[in-house]
């Protein structure tokens, strides 16, 4: 193999596909890239058996067909520090490879291209589009909430629902749910899959903030994401996700409309007077004009008025600040509604108006 390209082409490459190499294995292929050539460029792909990223066709000058893995992080390092704009690789019969780059020049071993293991085959009978900014965004605005204990692994993920022209993206760890919804391609046949959070990190990161579309291919096991063809193939995780939808209620006993950052900068500064603040608890009165925010531990108190327009009963209820804090720094909006039942309810925060975005918090016993 002998090949010219780019080298901001070819480190974009890396960026990209170096999401799923393998850092935790005893297979040393998949701690590695694989290089291939075609006609007139070359695709780079990394894939760990869960998640597997393919470049999309890289601009290259091929003098010599062929293919090899290199390892990942020694690859991706000479690329990065090396001066100039083309970088020239060169790969002999026994998979040693040269690598120059202006006035510099490695020589690193490979290994066979033919024994990197291959994407799985996802049909692309049918998309589902939507814009790459909507879906990191639905990403990054309920990734949080997903379970961390692997004893629940369909917790672990995120059920992506797709009907009619509206997709839906829900997290849910056992004391709070996120969920956003965005539009999408009208869909042929309603479709609800988890997706591993690992996968969805990543995606999220390679994701532009634009109007990019993304394609979305879904078979019984695999989730493909085309991106500009740039390729990502994930395995989806079996079982049936809880009943969300049944948890978020339009029914309330007290509703809060409440500026968001007002109630973020106190609910952090309630929290300063502990060393955890995750195990400390937050204590809120709601009355009729304003919120009362108080935090007690044994290195002091705090306390917190903010004004807000109420409707219902009062109520005295105590959270985790933390979950709170999370859901309310995922939101743009300045105005939110948070509705209440009971001091032992969840509560739900909501747009003031409509439901685009919901998260549900499990309150803690008084």
């Amino acid at each position: 193999m002998k090949l010219t390209c780019s080298r901001d082409a070819l480190l974009n490459g890396i960026n990209i596909v170096s999401k799923a190499v393998s850092n935790r294995t005893t297979l040393p292929i998949l701690e590695c890239i694989l290089l291939k050539t075609y006609d007139d460029g070359f695709k780079m792909t990394g894939n760990d058996l869960e998640l597997g990223i393919k470049t999309a066709l890289i601009d290259a000058d091929i003098e010599q067909q062929g293919s090899v893995a290199l390892e990942a992080k020694l690859f991706s390092d000479i690329i990065r520090r090396v001066d100039g704009e083309t970088v020239n690789i060169f790969c002999g019969n026994n998979n040693a490879v040269v690598l120059s780059c202006g006035k510099s020049e490695f020589k690193i071993m490979g290994q066979p291209g033919d024994d990197f293991p291959e994407i799985p085959t996802v049909e692309q009978s049918f998309a589902y589009t939507l814009k790459q900014k909507d879906l990191r965004n639905m990403i990054t605005e309920t990734i949080f909430s997903i379970a961390i204990d692997e004893s629940k692994p369909q917790l672990t993920g995120e059920l992506i629902e797709i009907k009619g022209t509206s997709i839906n993206i829900v997290a849910v760890d056992g004391y709070r749910i996120s969920y956003k919804r965005a539009t999408v391609s009208e869909a042929e046949t309603p479709v609800k899959v988890i997706v591993p959070g690992k996968t969805l990190k990543e995606i999220s990161k390679i994701l532009s903030s634009d109007e990019e579309d993304v394609d979305l291919y879904i078979t019984d096991k695999h989730i493909l994401f085309d991106l500009q063809g740039n390729i990502i193939v994930s395995r989806l995780i079996e079982g049936d996700f809880i009943k969300y939808d049944q948890t978020f209620t339009d029914e309330f006993k007290t509703r809060v409309i409440i500026d968001r950052i007002d109630i973020i900068s106190s609910l952090e500064r309630a929290s300063l007077v502990s060393r955890d603040a995750r195990k400390v608890p937050v204590k809120i009165d709601i009355q009729k004009d304003k919120m009362i925010i108080t935090s007690q531990t044994e290195m002091g108190t705090a306390y917190e008025e903010i004004k807000i327009d109420a409707v219902g009963d009062n109520l005295k209820i105590a959270f985790n600040p933390k979950y709170l804090i999370d859901a309310l720094r995922a939101i743009e909006d300045e105005v939110i509604s948070i509705q209440f039942n009971t001091a032992l309810s969840p509560c739900i925060i909501k747009p003031e108006d409509g439901d685009i975005y919901k998260y549900l918090v499990l309150p803690l016993r008084l």
